[in-house]
């Protein structure tokens, strides 16, 4: 969750437009990029779908031991917030 709201936080600070994002579901970035007319096929909205996926993946991973898998997606989480700060600019 703090990954999510990290990522959250820095799209709508970073950036403003005429909603924020609310959420890293598919259909709260369909809503945000059809609503900013923001580029659907930006190197940012893939990032931020791409990180999506990822802190899902968590999230389902949660009650289970902590495994490679999730260390490495974690990591990784860490990495495509990064790169979100850097395309923001």
């Amino acid at each position: 969750m703090a990954a999510q709201r990290q990522i959250l936080e820095l799209v709508n600070r970073k950036r403003r437009h005429r909603e924020e994002l609310f959420g890293l579901s598919g259909k709260a970035i369909e809503r945000w990029v059809s609503v900013n007319a923001v580029d659907a096929n930006s190197n940012l909205v893939e990032l931020i779908k791409t990180a999506s996926g990822k802190l899902f993946f968590l999230a389902n991973k949660s009650q289970e031991q902590i495994s490679e898998d999730y260390r490495t997606t974690s990591q990784e989480i860490a990495k495509l917030t990064t790169a979100i700060e850097a395309e923001l600019g």
